[in-house]
Formats: structure tokens, C-alpha cells, sequence
């Protein structure tokens, strides 16, 4: 337009940010957008129509006044004579979310020439995109060997169409919903994320979601847990052998292995408890035969792991000959002492016995077969004797023997027994 004054000043500059009603607050990280409507000129400063526009130059920045000044995007006019009312828009990108931006636009017509700026129009940059749950999402502690999911929800906040993906690293994976197109305004998509344990450390990844340039995250993070225990223990009897004939005090042992770790074993005699649960190896009780019948009997043990789980050995038969003691049995004329149990604690132990005639009660008890201590004595003729010690040192074998005298004056005292107290109750 060669003798031509330049274009005349834009009447107006319009921002507008359309932003949709789900948004929940956007990710910091991702890149905010504005979109410019502006109408533009239809004559040139001296009033002459305009017929040679060729470009706007549409400034932006942070400041109050942003035209003219570096920030600027050259738009090209549709039309080089622009009719009443028309308008031009045009999206501002790679902004910062959340921060307030003026803009004003300048026409440019094919000469060079350049308008005097709009008046200035502000607006806060919106995102293109939003996701949620944003910050750290938590998929809590999963057994090794399982999965866990989480749906993260990514939302068109800007209009027009946002097409992008999800990524994020090992223990996490994406499994469905990416890559993701969303088409206007409103428009989502489900990207879910997997949880997949192999140790029981608590692991954590950053899920990304990038779009149209724009980019937001989450912290993902997760623990495995071993899985549940559910191998019982193997036990076997190692003493004494099959069919042995036993008396007096014997030796009765176990072998027991674990896949996690032996709690304790528990022996048996018949269908009874063989004194108290062995906590530690070496996994052995003395067996007092005076406590039992002569005759045929079966010996076994049931191994416990901390799980609960139980494992019980093969029966092992023997037979008790307690030939001695019957035969002391037939020459005294006291009370006959019989169904000895003992139930042992840490620091104390009940004895429990049975008389074929009333008669008193006393237990003598010690370190060695001198016992050196004694229960107070109980008078009361009963068929059915406790005796309750304490005092006991943990993890120390003792030995015992009781007393019951009936109502003649007969006394009999009972062969030795000896325990060992458990290490803890």
C-alpha cells in the first residue's frame, strides 16, 4: 500500500477462557493455554478502507503492558479486506498455568506497516489437560505374587482435541488407557495403572501423563507382602526307637524342620501332652515311665510354626515295663499313687496325682534327687492331690516326688520325676 498511512488501532481484544466445570485443579506441571478473539479493522488512519491486510501481531506476557514487546505470535489475517464485525481467534500456548497473562494485538498490512497495539485484555492461563487423583496415590500393600490397580481419569479442560499417553517404570505399568485422544472440551478417558509387587520393600514410580506438549504426574507407591504361610512342619520321632521296652527316666526326642521356622514341639504320649511345648532345639523331654502304666503305649510329637500350622509325626510304640515299681507297689501297704500330671511354666509348676485311699498331700522338690524343699503340708484326706510351686528358675530341670500318708499313718512317697521349667510363659 505504497503512500498509504498505516492501519488504524483494532477496536477491542477479547480473551476468553472456557473452562470446564469438572475442573479440579490442575497440575502445576502442566502447560496452560489462553484463547484470543479479537474483531478486526476494516479501515486504515486516514480512514480509507482497509484492503491489503496481511497479518496480526498478537503480544503476551505477564506484564501490564505487553505491546509491543518480545513475546509475540504472528496470526494471518483470513482476509485482506475484513468486512464489519468479523473476528480472528487464536491459542496461546506453552503458557504457565494458573499465572495471569495481558495480551493486546497489532494489525500489519502487506507493506510492512503496523497499527498502534489494542487496548490490553487479561485473562489466567487454563491447562489443556487435568488428571486425577494427582500427588501420591497410594496402592497399599499387596501380597508378591498379586496386583493391584488404580484408575487415574484424564479430562479435555481446554477444548479442541488433546491426543497424548501415560508412562510410569517397574513395579508400576500402565495397562490400559493409553495412548488416549480426547475431543473436546469435557471429554475423558480412564488410564489405569498396576501395582505388581516382587519384594516386600515399599516401592514408588512417577506416572506421567503428556499431552499436546503439556505434562502432569503422580507419585505412585505400593509395599509387598510375603505371601501367607501355609507349609506345616515336618516332624519325626528320633527317640526312643520302635518297640523299645522303656522304664525308669527316658529320653524321648524329635527331629522337625520348617519352611518359614519352627515355633515348637509338642510331645505326646497316647492321646496326652508329654510335658510342656520345647521352644528350642534340641527338641527333647525326660519321660518319668513311673507316671504311666506298664504295658503297651505311643509316643509322637506335633511341630507348630509361627503361621499356626502343625505337622505330627509318626507314632512310635513301646512298651513300659515297670516291673521294679509294681513289685515295691505289692510290699506297701500305703496309699497307692497314681495319673501323675505335671503342668510346667516358667517359674512354677502344678503337680497333680491320684491316691486309691484318702490321704494328705506334699510335694519335696529341688535342684537334685536331695530335693532340699518342700510344700507345706496338706492334712485334708483327699483321693485327688495339687500341689503348686513357685519360685522356679526358667529353662532349669528339677526334680520332684510326692507324698500322701493316709488316715492309719501309712505313708508312700513316690519314685523321682524330673521337668524343665519353659524358658518363658
Amino acid at each position: 500500500m505504497p503512500g498509504k498511512n498505516a492501519p488504524s488501532a483494532m477496536a477491542r481484544v477479547a480473551l476468553s477462557c472456557l473452562l470446564s466445570g469438572v475442573l479440579l485443579g490442575p497440575s502445576p506441571s502442566t502447560a496452560g493455554i489462553l484463547d484470543a478473539t479479537w474483531t478486526a479493522p476494516t479501515t486504515n488512519a486516514d480512514g480509507t478502507p482497509l484492503t491489503d491486510l496481511a497479518v496480526y501481531l498478537l503480544y503476551y506476557g505477564t506484564s501490564t503492558s505487553p505491546c509491543p514487546g518480545s513475546s509475540s505470535v504472528q496470526v494471518a489475517s483470513p482476509t485482506s479486506s475484513p468486512g464489519p464485525n468479523q473476528t480472528t481467534s487464536f491459542r496461546l500456548s506453552g503458557l504457565t498455568t494458573g499465572a495471569l497473562y495481558n495480551v493486546a494485538v497489532t494489525a500489519v498490512d502487506s507493506l510492512g506497516n503496523q497499527s498502534a497495539c489494542s487496548s490490553v485484555a487479561s485473562a489466567v492461563a487454563r491447562p489443556e489437560f487435568a488428571v486425577s487423583p494427582t500427588g501420591t496415590v497410594n496402592f497399599g500393600r499387596v501380597t508378591i505374587g498379586g496386583v493391584a490397580d488404580q484408575v487415574f481419569t484424564v479430562s479435555n479442560t481446554g477444548g479442541g482435541t488433546v491426543s497424548g499417553a501415560a508412562s510410569t517404570s517397574s513395579p508400576f505399568s500402565i495397562v490400559s488407557g493409553s495412548p488416549f485422544t480426547l475431543g473436546g472440551v469435557g471429554a475423558t478417558q480412564t488410564v489405569t495403572v498396576r501395582f505388581t509387587p516382587t519384594t516386600t520393600a515399599t516401592a514408588s514410580a512417577t506416572v506421567s501423563f503428556t499431552a499436546n506438549g503439556g505434562s502432569s504426574s503422580a507419585i505412585a507407591t505400593g509395599s509387598g507382602a510375603a505371601p501367607a504361610d501355609t507349609t506345616p512342619p515336618t516332624v519325626a520321632m528320633t527317640a526312643p526307637l520302635a518297640g523299645a521296652t522303656v522304664s525308669g527316666n527316658v529320653t524321648v526326642s524329635a527331629g522337625a524342620t520348617d519352611n518359614v521356622g519352627v515355633a515348637g514341639v509338642q510331645f505326646k504320649l497316647d492321646a496326652g501332652n508329654l510335658g510342656a511345648e520345647v521352644t528350642t532345639p534340641p527338641y527333647t523331654v525326660t519321660w518319668n515311665t513311673m507316671t504311666a502304666a506298664s504295658g503297651a503305649h505311643t509316643l509322637s510329637a506335633v511341630a507348630r510354626d509361627a503361621a499356626g500350622n502343625l505337622g505330627t509325626s509318626a507314632g512310635v510304640p513301646v512298651m513300659v515295663a515297670n516291673a521294679s515299681a509294681s513289685a515295691t507297689a505289692s510290699a506297701v501297704t500305703g496309699p497307692v499313687i497314681s495319673q501323675l500330671t505335671l503342668s510346667v511354666r516358667s517359674f512354677g509348676v502344678t503337680i497333680v496325682w491320684s491316691t486309691n485311699t484318702r490321704s494328705d498331700t506334699q510335694v519335696e522338690y529341688g535342684l537334685t534327687t536331695s530335693y532340699g524343699s518342700s510344700t507345706p503340708l496338706n492334712s485334708s484326706l483327699v483321693t485327688s492331690h495339687s500341689q503348686m510351686i513357685r519360685g522356679l528358675r526358667p529353662s532349669t530341670w528339677y526334680h520332684v516326688r510326692m507324698r500322701s500318708r493316709d488316715a492309719a499313718g501309712n505313708l508312700t512317697v513316690s519314685g523321682d520325676v524330673t521337668f524343665r521349667t519353659r524358658s518363658d510363659d
